[in-house]
């Protein structure tokens, strides 16, 4: 491990120049199908959410931060006072997750959630940069089999995941922290439309 003493500010704001760049044309590259698909996310929400319907969402690590940021801002707030929207991210109960991990395998944690908590009509919202994460598929294979709405958010390899989401939004990259800054822009996006159109503007 280098000494603290050998750090250079100097170097530290090039690099961290260099990946805000990289970030910024990234989010610039999206592609308008991309934005188009954003656009059917927000829209089966809203389906869903006046049919009496609920959101579901879930991934690992980074991504079940995200999962949990996104299911908040529906829950709370995003940009105005009001009421709050059925959204729950199933990487919370840790009860949950170790008893399964535990009794079934790490793979099924979310799959028996869903299982057990999704109906059909409700939206269920899978996360992985990598596309290839066995929870998340089979989490997402479930929902499908309850009659439920599944996206996907993930990044440039799709060939597992995409036959499993009615909706894929797929960032063009393979590298999984700048996948993940995208996400979570889109999700504020997508945040933001629902909110608009069910209660207008702030």
């Amino acid at each position: 491990m280098r000494d603290a003493s050998r750090f250079r500010a100097a170097e530290a704001v090039r690099l961290a120049r260099q990946q805000l760049a990289e970030s910024c044309q990234l989010k610039q590259s999206l592609s308008p199908a991309l934005l188009s698909h954003l656009a059917a996310f927000a829209r089966i929400t809203l389906s869903a959410l006046s049919h009496g319907h609920r959101v579901y969402l879930f991934g690992n690590g980074g991504s079940a931060a995200d999962a949990q940021h996104i299911a908040a801002e529906l829950q709370g707030r995003l940009r105005r006072a009001r009421p709050s929207l059925p959204a729950l991210a199933l990487t919370t109960n840790s009860s949950v997750l170790t008893a399964v991990g535990n009794d079934y395998s790490f793979a099924d944690i979310f799959a028996r959630q869903v299982e057990g908590l999704v109906q059909r009509g409700d939206v269920v919202v899978g996360i992985t940069t990598s596309g290839a994460s066995p929870n998340v598929l089979r989490g997402l294979r479930a929902a499908r089999r309850a009659g439920a709405r599944t996206v996907a958010l993930t990044g440039a390899r799709t060939e597992k995941i995409r036959r499993l989401a009615h909706i894929l939004l797929a960032v063009p990259s393979r590298d999984t922290q700048r996948i993940q800054e995208v996400h979570i822009t889109l999700a504020h996006i997508y945040c933001d439309l629902v909110e608009r159109h069910l209660f207008g503007r702030s």
